[in-house]
């Protein structure tokens, strides 16, 4: 089911399929709803899942200039508090992961379980905001061009011919994302903060999924934020979109965590 609820007079979207334990799914950086599609069909036969448009992407408009992890994290706790759905799940990739740890910052006792699928707790470093600056700079003169560039930077070099049609149908779904909700986005993950002690005392079991070849994170500085922490580990082959480039893994890394920590 596909629908809609308003926040500060903003349409949010989410879909909700299944009955159950309550696994929300919060997709990256110029994705939408649609990324989980897949893995919704795994999870649903036996979990509620929901799956949000976070703000300025997919069907879900912006709020402003500027779309802060914790401003995320608060729309997505509307969409759950008018579902009556208080404890969950989250898996967020990339940057459905910051999200997902603003969340649990927040709200620590709504939280059931979290999965980073090729994300960090750690914020951007200043050669990382350097960088969002130039993005949005590119993103204000043709965000269209930029999509159609940054999408295949997230594959390994060696999978970019293999997932050729993945590809195509990653940058269509990124096409619909505004201009304002792509720059919003960037500026929120350049202010986020440093959550990687909820790696190590977070009140719920956490699980951090990384591509070995990931080109968007630092392979070594998420080793680091598992030393010592409670934190679980799986290590996939490839790049940054496990979801397709490691699909069955990920998908079962996803699901055994949840049926574990039931």
């Amino acid at each position: 089911m596909s629908t809609f609820i308003t926040y500060k007079n903003t349409p949010i979207h989410y879909t909700q399929s299944g009955k159950g334990t309550t696994i929300v799914l919060l997709h990256g950086f110029l994705e939408n709803v649609t990324m989980w599609q897949s893995l919704e069909k795994i999870l649903n036969i036996k979990f509620r899942v929901v799956c949000i448009d976070l703000l300025g992407h997919g069907q879900t408009e912006s709020l402003g200039y500027v779309h802060t992890m914790t401003e995320m994290a608060e729309a997505v706790k509307a969409v759950l508090d008018v579902l009556n759905i208080r404890r969950s799940f989250f898996v967020g990739h990339s940057m459905g992961g910051y999200v997902a740890l603003a969340f649990a910052d927040m709200y620590p006792d709504n939280v059931k379980g979290l999965v980073l699928l090729n994300s960090t707790a750690r914020p951007d470093s200043e050669e990382k905001k350097i960088g969002r600056d130039r993005a949005i700079a590119v993103v204000k003169e043709n965000h269209k061009s930029f999509i159609r560039t940054s999408i295949p930077m997230l594959f390994r070099s060696k999978c970019r011919k293999i997932y050729a049609d993945e590809i195509a149908k990653v940058k269509k779904e990124a096409l619909k994302t505004s201009r304002q909700g792509i720059i919003a986005a960037l500026e929120g993950m350049k202010l986020r903060l440093d959550r990687e002690v909820l790696l190590h005392f977070g009140p719920y079991p956490s699980l951090l999924i990384l591509g070995k070849k990931d080109p968007v994170l630092n392979y070594n500085d998420l080793i680091e934020q598992t030393h010592s922490a409670k934190t679980e580990l799986i290590e996939l082959e490839n790049g940054h979109m496990s979801l397709i480039e490691d699909k069955e893994k990920a998908e079962q890394a996803i699901l055994n965590f949840v049926k574990t920590h039931l």
